[in-house]
């Protein structure tokens, strides 16, 4: 049995990490972190390789 933190499953904690990270990524290429980070969690692992081949959005 996988030990958990509070009752939740290193899955989810784990899930929750990569958004956080993704949201990071996202305001590093000029796009709306918080928009990321709740896209993340619905996509996880393929929302990460969608930040990374997007080209940065120019400031104006």
């Amino acid at each position: 049995m996988l030990a958990t933190i509070a009752g939740q499953s290193p899955y989810a904690i784990g899930w929750g990490s990569l958004a956080l990270i993704n949201a990071g990524l996202a305001q590093s290429k000029n796009r709306s972190g918080l928009n990321w980070f709740l896209l993340s969690l619905l996509l996880g692992p393929l929302g990460t390789f969608f930040i990374v081949i997007l080209d940065p959005i120019e400031k104006k």
